[in-house]
């Protein structure tokens, strides 16, 4: 079991509401609902009851003991380094003036006038 996966089970378990724990960790409901149906296909049974309001089932329980000990026992996720602020400015390529065409003016330039 993925880590990340159980960090997922157990905000839901805590909230007991699907679309307040997806914004309380700050990722899409749909993401939220593929990571807890992957989950629950890996255990083997549901971990949700999800009619009349969402409640832990017995699976559930004895799960969120064990994810909890495993999130726990985990180190602390590292920390990304920032990117650094600043760095060499590039020119940019401009076409320069557009290609000539038999018959016409040149581009960006007034005709003069008799």
């Amino acid at each position: 079991m993925k880590l990340e996966a159980l960090r997922r089970f157990v905000a839901v378990a805590d909230e007991l509401h699907f679309p307040r724990a997806a914004q309380t960790l700050g990722i899409p409901l749909a993401s939220l609902y593929s990571t807890i149906d992957k989950l629950e296909a890996e255990v083997g049974h549901p971990l949700f009851r999800r009619e009349g309001g969402t409640r832990l089932t017995p699976a559930g329980e004895l799960l969120l003991d064990e994810a909890r000990e495993r999130i726990a026992a985990a180190p602390a996720p590292v920390a990304k380094p920032a990117a650094s602020a600043g760095g060499k400015a590039k020119a940019s390529k401009g076409q320069g003036r557009a290609p000539i065409v038999k018959g016409q003016p040149k581009p960006y330039r007034k005709r003069q006038g008799r």
